[in-house]
């Protein structure tokens, strides 16, 4: 029983901590390409960490209510684990669909001036402040050149939801 309320105890502490650090557990996975897309929608943190917990939690609950063996209790864990984890992605599927037409989107921002706030390396990424809805946000920049701070910049691409592709603005 020990062994499920460890892993339901540890389902619980990556839910907290993939809603507290939100991306930057996917993040460390960055650069990995054989993972990228592994982190998003079905195999999300928080999909796993509901699963993990439901796992846990259900397993220690029938092993400590009924005489059943350990390994009906793994079933009925894994069967609840599977539960939690499907409504964990259909619920953030949900979420994810509530834009409205006006909602303004990364693709917006194709064309749009900035500057930058963080110098931006060749081979790497740097920062630009961008105005999306009228609202100043930071985005993560890369360039095919380096591009120093202050520099006004045009938004050629977006690359994700958090970095942008930039040149800068020639006259």
């Amino acid at each position: 029983m020990t062994l499920f309320l460890g892993i339901g105890i540890a389902g619980l502490v990556l839910l907290v901590l993939s809603l507290i650090f939100d991306g930057v557990i996917e993040g460390l996975f960055g650069g990995v390409n054989v993972l990228d897309g592994l982190f998003d929608g079905l195999f999300s943190l928080p999909v796993i960490a509901g699963f993990m917990s439901m796992l846990g939690f259900g397993a220690a609950i029938v092993l400590g209510t009924t005489n059943l063996g350990t390994a009906p209790a793994t079933a009925a864990g894994v069967a609840a684990g599977v539960g939690a984890g499907w409504l964990t992605w259909k619920f953030s599927k949900v979420l994810m669909r509530d834009q409205t037409a006006t909602t303004p989107r990364g693709s917006d921002l194709v064309g749009s001036a900035g500057t930058v706030v963080t110098a931006i390396p060749a081979s790497g990424y740097g920062e630009v402040l961008l105005r999306l809805g009228g609202q100043p946000m930071k985005f993560s920049a890369k360039s095919a050149e380096a591009v120093p701070y202050g520099t006004e910049i045009w938004v050629e691409e977006t690359l994700s939801a958090s970095s942008v592709r930039v040149r800068k603005v020639e006259r």
